[in-house]
């Protein structure tokens, strides 16, 4: 083997796994775009992955990738950066490793990440959502499990990926009802829920005679959710919530649409940016930004309170009798 195979082995097994401790949706992440870029080179080289060099995998080499990212694979320009990303840890931590290639990796990690535009998010009104919890057939298990699913998500905002990995022991229904998760950055947190929320989990709980390790929200062989089915579950009941809420017909829901729809919720009631930070297990009270951005509410409330050009500021009236007087003295 070449030096580009055990040093890609040593990032997985070392870097990765054992020094930073990464989560399993970032190993495999990783994995796959290494597997994408090794087929790739191979297709355009004839070299079989485990012969090739560092050197093999070039700034051209990795441009094209890109390219064939975006072009033949259809991917998003944040998902070619992704990739990227990924690319440039590997070489960082061969730069480590492989002094005598230093050169060759720091034109690699000059590869500049591509800028794309940012869409505002997508979220639920309070109506959209309310039609979105009501869509589910309750007369049902399955429509059960949905209306709680929904209804859990819609309120605190969960990653679909939390929302399939909760088990009976992470909700907790007595006073100060709340859930716990395991987020991303393996990250550990609570989030409250309201009571509606916590009478829904305790029928549906009730109902399924949940055992404390299993998950909460299963197939109908009892086997754990998926992230696709969740998916599928949202935009099935989100046709039917477009029959009496028309406005969703124009929005792509999505899990992660129900997370905004949390956020969003948060932000009208006046919490806090960096609260709701915290609620979202965001590493950085700066990604909770996007919301402010998406919310007409608060720039027309700012709006308001500009006075129009060419508009003379008016005489000023005392707000209250008793002002007024005190204002004379």
């Amino acid at each position: 083997m070449t030096a580009l195979a055990p040093v890609l082995q040593r990032f997985f097994t070392e870097r990765l796994i054992r020094q930073r401790q990464a989560s399993p949706n970032t190993i495999a992440s990783y994995r796959d775009t290494f597997s994408l870029l090794l087929r790739f080179t191979q297709s355009r080289t004839g070299i079989p992955p485990h012969r090739l060099d560092i050197t093999d995998l070039d700034t051209e080499l990795i441009t094209a990738f890109l390219q064939h990212l975006e072009e033949q694979r259809t991917n998003s320009i944040a998902t070619r950066n992704t990739r990227l990303a990924a690319i440039h840890s590997l070489f960082r931590y061969a730069a480590q490793h492989t002094p005598e290639h230093a050169d060759h990796i720091s034109r690699v990690l000059s590869i500049p990440p591509k800028r794309h535009d940012r869409t505002i998010v997508c979220f639920l009104t309070s109506e959209e959502t309310q039609a979105l919890l009501v869509a589910p057939d309750r007369t049902t298990q399955l429509g059960r499990r949905d209306h709680t699913l929904l209804r859990l998500a819609c309120q605190t905002g969960l990653r679909v990926s939390e929302l399939t990995a909760l088990t009976r022991d992470d909700i907790h229904l007595d006073t100060g009802a709340h859930v716990r998760c395991h987020g991303k950055g393996r990250k550990d947190r609570a989030t409250p829920i309201t009571r509606p929320t916590a009478a829904t989990l305790r029928a549906w709980i009730t109902e399924t005679g949940c055992r404390p390790s299993a998950p909460v929200f299963t197939t109908r062989q009892g086997h754990r959710l998926s992230t696709d089915a969740v998916a599928r579950l949202v935009t099935k009941h989100a046709a039917t919530a477009a029959i009496s809420a028309p406005t969703i017909t124009s929005k792509r829901v999505t899990p992660h649409t129900l997370r905004h729809t949390a956020a969003m919720a948060l932000l009208h009631s006046g919490t806090d940016t960096a609260v709701i930070a915290l609620w979202l297990g965001h590493e950085s009270p700066s990604t909770t930004q996007i919301y402010l951005h998406a919310d007409m509410s608060l720039k027309e409330q700012a709006l308001a309170r500009v006075r129009p050009i060419n508009t003379s500021p008016g005489r000023y009236h005392p707000p209250d009798q008793l002002l007024a007087f005190l204002e004379e003295l």
